[in-house]
């Protein structure tokens, strides 16, 4: 409760976590996709059909798990479709990306961004987006975009495109280059849309995955410019990577939200974040699998201690997708611990 005696709406908490102070209660951001098809009752393949599948499931997910955002988010390979690459579908995971559609490195020569607009696969996006928009307006609405920087990964496969970062810096910068302009249009599209926020997805600027030292000639520049030119606030996920090594460089690249690593402790990271950034994080999804109830609220309570005061904290998981085989009484039991232990002020 705030000083008022009134609760707050989850905007409300948000904005008042990202201004580094203590709101009502911690928030807590769900960050499911795929567990909105299990609430309406179809396969995941169906569920992201169509937008309205998308927007019942969200908007079902939120009054159960009562937790403080929308998650607009469909699936990564997303954006591959759009440039005409292949998604495969399972029954029980997330869609995944297939062949990839830059065969050769010389092929990037060639390379131009989809229209946004013109995509049927993004324009599901969007029109789920302006449905939540007309549902929802007491909670934020979360666009992702796949950062310029990570998204060839699933654009050419891992191994071709180190080979092009390390060795082709002329193919290296035009792809970056076309990347940039269709993650800029696609972020405020989105933003156009309804989204109050966009999270971009860079996993391979994570420490995990490439060394500081190449991270600040890539990535970070990489950022740096993309960010820029996305017309509202924006939070760095780095999909379970870790983070610490690079968090006042994160922090320079403009954005005001860092999702961090399970392999790292809050405590640390909200000591590097204070003032600078708002953690999001960072429960381990893939562990959540096999956690008891009494688990899921002895962790939760533990990152609330460690990473709660004082505001800029976010608990999430810490991939930014709940994994599908996470079973629905964790789910509850992480937002009944939530809000246990998660009123202010909290307890020492």
């Amino acid at each position: 409760m705030t000083m008022t005696g009134r609760s707050m709406t989850s905007l409300e908490r948000v904005l008042t976590t990202l201004g580094h102070h203590e709101p009502d209660r911690v928030p807590f951001f769900l960050l499911a996709t795929m567990h909105g098809a299990k609430e309406v009752g179809i396969t995941i393949k169906e569920y992201f059909s169509r937008a309205e599948n998308v927007v019942e499931g969200q908007v079902r997910m939120r009054a159960k798990y009562r937790h403080d955002c929308i998650y607009a988010f469909f699936y990564a390979p997303l954006e591959v479709e759009a440039w005409g690459g292949e998604v495969i579908y399972a029954e029980n995971g997330p869609p995944n990306s297939g062949e990839p559609f830059i065969r050769r490195a010389a092929d990037i020569a060639k390379l131009e961004p989809p229209d946004v607009r013109g995509s049927r696969c993004l324009h599901k996006v969007m029109a789920a987006i302006e449905m939540l928009k007309q549902r929802v307006n007491d909670a934020p609405i979360i666009g992702v975009v796949m950062s310029p920087f990570s998204v060839p990964v699933m654009q050419m496969g891992f191994e071709k495109y180190l080979d092009v970062m390390y060795d082709q810096p002329e193919l290296f910068d035009r792809l970056m280059r076309i990347n940039e302009e269709f993650c800029v249009q696609w972020a405020n599209a989105q933003l156009q849309a309804g989204a109050t926020a966009i999270c971009y997805f860079d996993p391979v600027s994570s420490p995990t995955i490439v060394p500081r030292e190449l991270y600040l000639r890539t990535g970070f520049q990489v950022a740096k410019r993309t960010l820029a030119r996305i017309k509202g606030p924006t939070a760095t996920h780095l999909a379970s990577g870790r983070s610490l090594p690079i968090l006042p460089d994160i922090a320079e690249t403009g954005t005001a939200v860092v999702g961090v690593s399970a392999e790292e402790d809050l405590a640390e990271l909200k000591r590097a974040c204070r003032g600078k950034l708002t953690i999001l994080g960072n429960l381990n999804g893939v562990e959540m699998r096999t956690w008891s109830p009494a688990q899921a609220e002895s962790i939760v309570k533990a990152a609330i201690s460690k990473a709660g005061r004082g505001g800029g904290f976010i608990l999430s998981d810490n991939h930014g997708e709940i994994p599908w085989q996470v079973p629905e009484e964790i789910l509850l039991a992480i937002s009944e611990a939530v809000h246990k232990w998660g009123n202010y002020p909290l307890e020492r």
